[in-house]
């Protein structure tokens, strides 16, 4: 007998006894139990149990699994029956998937008490979002690019860059001449011989118009920078330092200043994500170009390359740097990224992000911007 063939166990049931000439009194009789249960179990007032299921196999050979497996439609019909739609709930639940919100509350871009409590958390996204639906900001024409990889921000890469922009709202900074730009790549330059140095990019950004802020990123989201502007004359460069190294700092520093001195950014965010040098767009292959001379010349790079490859002496790799007038780190990074030997020269590549902190704008580590807080 199939059992597909009937909509609840009782009906299976009812036809066992049929075919066996039974009554509900006998099959009570056999199993030992009340009649009243029997009948029950028939008009599908009482479940089936899986110990009334095995007990249910012992007596007529079908399979305890058969009887539970009607059951459980059953349920779940009678559920949705009497289950009122939330169409909302699909939603939250998307928006739980692509947003940290626990990070978000505990790094206090968003302030709910409990997150259990959704209209709290609604209403605090809604408000980070400026007056935005969090859940369809990602499709929105001009919400961010990912320049790296050509596709739409994801909702938290998003967060990440509404929190940018955030704070550099809040940031005092002359108007943006590119004409003062410019002249700052020279001294951002100088500061290119120690890791201390560094603390000085934000205050030389600053005087040309250009507003740094410095954002932990979110868990995952791999972002490296941004260049946005609040408005024609306010560009603003966003970074992550998700890696704690010399050369990289610079690379995505330099790299974001090029998309500034272009004018990329203007009509949508670009956000670097996991920038690693490979080209997807011309934008991208210019900003690039740029970062990667500012680092350490590519002509002086290539020729050493060329010249020493496959064995790189230390002494030689050190003397480059002395004679490019940059920390040995800079030089590392442009050799181990054009080699592909990431394990050249791994002693040298010194640490930055506590030189960059103390005289930056930053959110993270254990810093939070007073900035949106209510």
């Amino acid at each position: 007998m199939d059992h597909l063939q009937f909509r609840t166990p009782g009906q299976l049931i009812e036809a066992l006894l049929v075919a066996r000439g039974w009554n509900n009194r006998i099959l009570a009789a056999v199993l030992e139990v009340e009649e009243t249960g029997i009948s029950k179990l028939i008009s599908s007032k009482k479940a089936v149990t899986p110990e009334v299921a095995i007990s249910l196999e012992e007596v007529f050979g079908v399979p305890a699994e058969s009887f539970l497996e009607l059951q459980r439609n059953f349920d779940l019909a009678k559920a949705r029956i009497v289950t009122i739609p939330n169409p909302v709930r699909a939603e939250r639940a998307q928006l739980f998937a692509d947003l940290p919100v626990a990070e978000l509350i505990k790094r206090q871009w968003i302030k709910v008490e409990d997150i259990r409590d959704l209209s709290a958390v609604d209403k605090a996204l809604y408000e980070f979002f400026d007056g935005q639906n969090p859940t369809q900001i990602a499709h929105t024409p001009h919400a961010a690019k990912k320049t790296s990889e050509g596709e739409q921000a994801t909702p938290a890469q998003l967060a990440w860059l509404f929190r940018v922009r955030q704070i550099a709202k809040e940031m005092l900074a002359p108007k943006y001449q590119e004409a003062s730009a410019r002249a700052a790549i020279p001294k951002l330059k100088t500061l290119l011989s120690a890791p201390e140095e560094a603390r000085h990019a934000s205050r030389i950004l600053l005087e040309c118009g250009i507003r740094l802020v410095i954002v932990e990123a979110l868990k995952s989201s791999k972002i490296d920078g941004v260049c946005l502007w609040l408005d024609e004359h306010s560009p603003v460069i966003g970074l992550t330092m998700r890696f704690d190294r010399m050369d990289n700092f610079w690379f995505v520093l330099r790299h974001e200043l090029e998309h500034v001195l272009q004018g990329h950014g203007r009509i949508e965010p670009s956000l670097d994500v996991d920038l690693n040098g490979d080209v997807v767009d011309e934008e991208e292959r210019i900003a690039n170009a740029a970062a990667s001379e500012f680092c350490a010349p590519k002509a002086r790079i290539d020729s050493f390359i060329n010249r020493k490859a496959p064995i790189f002496p230390e002494r030689d790799f050190l003397g480059l740097a002395k004679v490019l007038g940059v920390h040995p780190a800079l030089v590392a990074g442009q050799i181990q990224f054009k080699t592909g030997r990431y394990d050249l020269f791994r002693s040298h590549m010194a640490k930055v992000r506590d030189r960059v902190l103390p005289s930056a704008v930053v959110d993270g580590w254990g810093d939070v911007a007073p900035v949106g807080i209510k």
